[in-house]
C-alpha cells in the first residue's frame, strides 16, 4: 500500500498529469470561491447590519471559512473525482501497466450522478465533523474516519468500475473493507493538508488504481485490469531470449 502511495505522489507532477493537474485546481478553487461569494452575499442581502459590523463578519466569516475548508475539500474532490477519474486513471493505466487492456470510461450521465451523489454523502460527514469542533478529539476521528470510509470506496469502485461491473467493484470492496479503509485514512490524511489537499483527486485515483490492480490479481488472477496479463508475458519474454 505504502509503496501504491509512493508511486502515486511521485507521478503528480509528470508531464501527463500537468494538463488534467490544472483543471482539478481550477476547478476545487473555482468551487470554494464560489462557495466563499455565496456565503458573503447571503450574508449582506438578507441581513442589514451597520458598516463596521458587516465589515467585522466578512473579514472573520473569511477567515472562518478558510479554516473550514480544511472540512470542504473532501466532498469537493469527491465532485471532482467523478468528473475526471477516468482522464487520470487511463494515463496512471498506460505508464504503470501498458500491458493491460484498457478500462472503459463510465457513461458521462452515471459519471455526474456518482459525482453529486458522493459530493453530497462526503459534505453531510464533513458538516457533521465540523460541528464537532468543540468536542476535543472527537471531531478529528470524526473527520478521518468519515473521510477515510467514503473516500477510499469511493475511488476503488469508480478505479474498479472501469474493468468489472458496478456489483462486482461492490462486492471486491466489501472482500477488502479493512485495506480499502485504511487506503482512505491516507487519501483523507492528503486531504487535511493546506495547499497539498488540491492535488487529492490525481493522488488518490493513481493510489486506487494501483490498489485496485493489486487486489483485483489476489481476488481472482486473470480478472480484467488485475496485471496479470503484464506479469503472464514477462516469463514469456525471458523463455524467448533463453
Amino acid at each position: 500500500m505504502l509503496s501504491a502511495a509512493r508511486q502515486a505522489f511521485g507521478e503528480l507532477f509528470s508531464p501527463p498529469f500537468r494538463s488534467v493537474m490544472v483543471k482539478c485546481v481550477a476547478f476545487t478553487l473555482a468551487l470554494l470561491a464560489g462557495l466563499f461569494i455565496a456565503i458573503q452575499w447571503s450574508f449582506a442581502h438578507f441581513v442589514a447590519w451597520p458598516d463596521w459590523i458587516e465589515t467585522s463578519v466578512q473579514v472573520l466569516g473569511g477567515l472562518a471559512l478558510v479554516a473550514a475548508s480544511i472540512f470542504l475539500v473532501p466532498p469537493v474532490t469527491s465532485l471532482i473525482a467523478g468528473l475526471y477519474l477516468d482522464d487520470i486513471a487511463a494515463v496512471v493505466e498506460q505508464q504503470g501497466f501498458p500491458a493491460d487492456p484498457p478500462g472503459r470510461e463510465l457513461p458521462i450521465a452515471r459519471s455526474i450522478w456518482l459525482a453529486i451523489r458522493f459530493f453530497f454523502v462526503v459534505l453531510i460527514v464533513n458538516l457533521v465533523a465540523l460541528l464537532l469542533l468543540l468536542v476535543p478529539g472527537v471531531n478529528l476521528i470524526a473527520f478521518y474516519v468519515g473521510n477515510g470510509y467514503l473516500l477510499g470506496r469511493e475511488y476503488f469502485e469508480l478505479a474498479a468500475m472501469r474493468h468489472v461491473s458496478a456489483r462486482e467493484a461492490k462486492r471486491i470492496r466489501k472482500a477488502n473493507t479493512t485495506t480499502v479503509l485504511l487506503c482512505g485514512l491516507v487519501i483523507a490524511a492528503v486531504a487535511s493538508v493546506p495547499i497539498l489537499n488540491l492535488l487529492t483527486p490525481l493522488f488518490a485515483t493513481g493510489f486506487m488504481v494501483r490498489m485496485w490492480k493489486r487486489i483485483a490479481a489476489k481476488t481472482k488472477p486473470g480478472l480484467p485490469g488485475s496485471g496479470q496479463r503484464q506479469a503472464a508475458q514477462e516469463p514469456a519474454a525471458q523463455t524467448t531470449r533463453v
